[in-house]
């Protein structure tokens, strides 16, 4: 995963230094249209993919520099890349990344107003923690993130409430703050009195790195898609969560501990979260994939008594996200076994567009009115 990212560093340098930093790309106009540049003379076609435009060609100057200008985009973040003659390329001219195991692209911010939980604002700031660790389950070196509120003092008696915070698949530890803007998001919401000052603990969502290796095709491969599931609940469960509760001001009880995800850690929120009541009283899933249709064998123990101990079950996808069907026959089976739930479906698909929006409008809802 290291020399992934090293690979990538020494690419995007390689790319700078040929195309040149004169270009400037994206271009983001007051009005939110964004215009897009790259220097390619030898290619023969050049296409943008952008997340909410449709894909399309970019035009050749006779200085050999492609562009395309968009429509006036929402206030967001949006991922993007370029196909140069059929292969994938980042920005060489933009340094933020939205970093990938798998599929790194590049982003464009555009700015809307200080209220959208995700652009920064004069507010104060939490801290970000890295910690790296010796996995005897997943037999690795690994790393997890914890968020400690604006105030935190670590000599101090003050406790909070601790939410795990699990990324998708090809994602990493990273995810969260760098893509999803977790701690920018907190801290405005903190600021505003919306949500309970808590930690938050962000872990590599992997029990083995074989999943990666095999690339998307893992959805092929059962056998390792429940090892990756099992040894990924021993990292969380006896590795990260006595780490991290050991080391900062948590709360002990269960109803002070929340666990939500995206994608895979959306399914990972609920496999670990339903089946641990005796640790988690708050869940949250969005856009949950890799919860196979076996309900019963995965959720064993589910029934209205069950629910009572739950405070909050938070489900939810995007209209536009692959996985809403598959998500809707989750959310109908877990109601005929008596579980209150949340159900919201949004805008969008499968992307951090959504997912943004779905941790600002979870995490106010988390340690409401706990004693």
């Amino acid at each position: 995963m290291v020399l992934m990212k090293y690979s990538l560093i020494a690419l995007f340098l390689f790319a700078t230094n040929t195309f040149g930093q004169q270009i400037k790309s994206p271009e983001v106009q007051p009005d939110g249209q964004v215009t897009f540049r790259l220097k390619a003379p030898g290619a023969k076609e050049v296409q943008l993919h952008c997340e909410g435009v449709k894909n399309a060609l970019m035009q050749k100057n006779d200085q050999g520099i492609w562009s395309f200008t968009t429509e006036p985009l929402d206030p967001d973040i949006y991922a993007y890349s370029f196909s140069i003659d059929g292969v994938h390329a980042i920005d060489p001219a933009n340094p933020l990344l939205k970093f990938n195991l798998l599929n790194t692209e590049s982003q464009v911010h555009v700015p809307g107003p200080k209220s959208l939980p995700w652009e920064i604002n004069d507010v104060p700031h939490g801290t970000l923690h890295r910690h790296f660790y010796r996995s005897v389950a997943a037999d690795d070196e690994r790393d997890f993130l914890v968020y400690t509120p604006p105030g935190y003092d670590a000599t101090a008696r003050k406790r909070y409430p601790v939410l795990y915070l699990l990324h998708g698949y090809s994602d990493d530890a990273t995810a969260w703050p760098s893509v999803g803007l977790a701690n920018i998001i907190l801290d405005n919401l903190i600021a505003r009195n919306q949500a309970k000052p808590m930690i938050v603990v962000m872990p590599l969502g992997y029990g083995t790195m074989d999943i990666l290796k095999a690339g998307w095709s893992r959805v092929r491969d059962p056998q390792l898609g429940q090892r990756n599931a099992d040894k990924f609940r021993e990292t969380l469960l006896d590795e990260v969560m006595p780490k991290a509760e050991k080391a900062y001001k948590i709360l002990p009880s269960r109803n002070f501990h929340a666990i939500a995800g995206l994608s895979m850690g959306g399914a990972q929120s609920l496999t670990i979260g339903l089946n641990n009541l005796d640790r988690f009283a708050w869940i949250g899933a969005f856009s949950s994939g890799g919860v196979n249709t076996n309900y019963s064998e995965q959720f064993p123990a589910l029934n209205a008594k069950i629910s009572k101990q739950l405070r909050l079950l938070w489900i939810a996808c995007g209209k536009d996200d692959h996985l809403l069907e598959s998500n809707q026959k989750l959310v109908e089976w877990l109601k005929t076994k008596g579980m209150n739930l949340t159900w919201t479906e949004s805008p969008g698909g499968h992307s951090f567009r959504v997912w943004r929006r779905d941790l600002a409008t979870f995490t106010p809802l988390l340690f409401q009115d706990n004693n």
